[in-house]
């Protein structure tokens, strides 16, 4: 078990999360996902499958999880749990609910193991290329230990504070980008109706100070490109993260106008059957008539 790293979660950024953590860390890799074809690929890089998630932290000393949601974390959770040792540690890459945050690091510090919230951010392309950001909510001494091993699938690992910090961080990342991918459809679909080039508009607000990486990604990747393929950050997972930023808000009392405004459009591009799409597909919202079936 010394050393071996153990990975539950092999979707659309886990695998290529835990590929990069199997080729890069030299060290041995024990991995779980019920999906048989990615553990299968996972397998034939080099990586040991296990039964189960008991399985898998039996026989590992570090565990990364990768998964969609609090409530898939809270599901491994239960394996975890009566499995887990003194020593061994727990990374959460997901995006996942605060106070669950601090329920399964209490939980786990009690058994004398440790549970570091570890949120990640960027693209799918960015995971293949080892080049995401991660948000961490560690102490000082835990995030030392662990942030060799981030570094191998990401070139920004941020320490935030305690333990809720890195996923408070995230949500908040997230509601910002939910935020400047509406402004960005708007600005479109005006152009659009005011005879200027859509791509032209964002090639040149890129220049000035409305440039950001949601610009360069969603808007010009996405909403210009009209692609929002199914295997994506989904408006389902987006309204997911926004209501945790609006849980944070109402918990401090604050009016989130702009937040609000955004779950709205979250749920009126769900119950338009578009929940499983990329999540800048709400600029279909804005300007039906601009994306022809």
């Amino acid at each position: 078990m010394s050393g071996v790293i153990g990975f539950i979660g092999l979707g659309v950024m886990g695998e290529p999360i835990c590929r990069n953590l199997l080729r890069k860390s030299g060290r041995a890799m024990v991995a779980f996902d019920l999906a048989a074809e990615p553990l299968a690929r996972i397998v034939a890089d080099g990586a040991t499958a296990a039964k189960s998630v008991e399985d898998l932290v039996g026989g590992s000393e570090t565990i990364f999880l990768c998964l969609p949601s609090a409530k898939h974390v809270m599901s491994v959770f239960s394996g975890i749990l009566p499995a887990i040792r003194s020593g061994q540690t727990v990374i959460d890459l997901g995006t996942s609910d605060v106070g669950l945050t601090w329920s399964f690091a209490k939980q786990l510090a009690d058994k004398g193991a440790l549970w570091i919230d570890a949120p990640i951010a960027r693209t799918r392309q960015a995971a293949q290329d080892g080049t995401l950001s991660v948000m961490v909510g560690a102490t000082p001494e835990q995030f030392s230990k662990v942030e060799p091993l981030i570094r191998h699938f990401a070139t920004d690992v941020t320490l935030c504070g305690g333990t809720g910090a890195g996923q408070v961080t995230k949500i908040l990342n997230n509601m910002v980008l939910f935020e400047t991918v509406n402004a960005l459809a708007e600005a479109v679909a005006i152009a659009k109706h005011s005879g200027v080039e859509p791509k032209l508009l964002l090639e040149t607000l890129s220049k000035g100070s409305a440039d950001s990486f949601a610009l360069r990604n969603h808007g010009l990747k996405a909403i210009v490109a009209q692609e929002f393929p199914l295997r994506a950050f989904s408006t389902e997972y987006a309204m997911k993260d926004l209501s945790y930023a609006l849980e944070l808000g109402a918990q401090a009392g604050l009016n989130l106008r702009g937040a609000t405004l955004m779950r709205e459009m979250f749920e009126e591009t769900i119950d338009k059957g578009m929940g499983d799409a990329y999540f800048p597909i709400i600029a279909k919202l804005i300007d039906p008539s601009g994306f022809p079936e």
